[in-house]
């Protein structure tokens, strides 16, 4: 025979204070780690939707990332005349050192890019001001940036090596890693910085189902040493190292602080098996088994954690949107991107807190079910 299920709720509603200061701390677990889960999937989220999987992306051979990449001249004419795409662009690619707002120091990634790329990224946009002239010393600068670094409002100048260049516009790019940039035209800005080098080169495919035969097409040519990539792939694999990272800090700093809520829980449910003594005895002697007290008290556990789960994922969900940065590992520059809390977080934020409560009311629940009818019809 089971113990009915109102029996809890009734209890932990004639308890309020106890039940709302375990279920705040489990709460406050929960919103740690679906916070710290929000940020790394608010950096893969941006990472992913940077590149399109219609483009192909061209690097060096042996080259992990844009920065350490270069390709000549001859290369990028040789790629851009292959028939298999529509649009191409090839990228001069820097990290410069400028100054943020409140005026510390940070790397801010600079694209020289062709005349093209608008059509190539199709995200792109123009959101205030006007597109960068070819030619003239011209540059666009990324929402991102925009409120956190110095001298990227529309008029102000950003001076990269001995020139200065105009800012004369802001884009969004879809909230991917490109919204991190400032974008010039990369004749005017590839003297300014490497020579005469594009860092990679990106071509928009006419069939995005012949990306296999572009490839084999590309690295079977004897003219060209360069690796063929998707372009989503690339930005999904260049965020896979801070993600893992960020998705053990989550773990990590939320197991810490979980062992403290694990503990509420047991004092919590210990307080609660102690003082129902006799009402422990009264269901024994009505007939309810060991069994159905310890699955009643470990039902109450786990009500008590969904309060506090529920709880915790409310308290997450204004961080959901706001922008935050951090450095690119694989490019060292700064880059912005907001939180994003998906149902699937939420759902591990409720079954973390569950987790807490089955920790936390064993024992306890346990101890009630051993629980000799006698000695807790004796107690006051």
């Amino acid at each position: 025979m089971k113990i009915p299920f109102i029996y809890n709720v009734r209890s932990m509603l004639n308890r309020p204070a106890t039940t709302l200061a375990t279920a705040i701390g489990i709460a406050l677990v929960v919103v740690t780690f679906v916070g710290m889960l929000a940020l790394a999937n608010g950096f893969r989220s941006a990472m992913i939707s940077t590149g399109s999987p219609d483009n192909v992306l061209i690097l060096r051979e042996g080259a992990d990332a844009e920065i350490s990449s270069g390709i000549d001249r001859e290369t990028a004419q040789i790629l851009a005349a292959f028939p298999d795409f529509t649009y191409s662009t090839a990228d001069v690619f820097v990290v410069l050192s400028k100054p943020r707002l409140n005026g510390s120091e940070t790397n801010m990634p600079v694209r020289g890019v062709g005349p093209d790329a608008p059509r190539v990224r199709e995200e792109f946009r123009i959101v205030e001001g006007r597109m960068f002239e070819p030619g003239r010393a011209e540059v666009v600068v990324g929402r991102g940036l925009v409120g956190r670094m110095q001298n990227v409002e529309i008029g102000d100048k950003l001076r990269f090596g001995q020139q200065d260049f105009t800012v004369v516009g802001h884009f969004e790019a879809g909230g991917g890693a490109f919204e991190s940039e400032v974008w010039g035209d990369a004749e005017t800005l590839m003297p300014v910085f490497r020579g005469p080098v594009y860092q990679s080169m990106t071509l928009k495919l006419a069939d995005p189902a012949s990306f296999e035969t572009a490839k084999a097409r590309i690295e079977g040519d004897p003219r060209l040493q360069v690796q063929v990539k998707r372009e989503s792939e690339f930005y999904a694999e260049q965020s896979e190292m801070l993600s893992n990272i960020l998705r053990f800090i989550a773990i990590f700093v939320t197991s810490i602080m979980s062992v403290g809520a694990v503990f509420g829980a047991i004092n919590t449910m210990d307080a609660m098996v102690a003082s129902r003594g006799r009402e422990i005895a009264l269901l024994q002697t009505l007939g309810f088994r060991p069994g159905s007290v310890l699955s009643s008290f470990m039902i109450e556990a786990i009500l008590l954690a969904l309060v506090g789960g529920v709880l915790g994922c409310l308290l997450s969900l204004p961080i959901n949107g706001i922008r935050t940065s951090t450095t690119n590992w694989q490019t060292f520059g700064e880059m912005t991107f907001a939180f994003r809390i998906t149902p699937q977080i939420l759902l591990l934020g409720l079954g973390f807190a569950v987790l807490m409560g089955i920790v936390g009311g064993f024992l306890p629940a346990r101890r009630a079910s051993r629980q000799v009818a006698a000695v807790g019809l004796r107690r006051e």
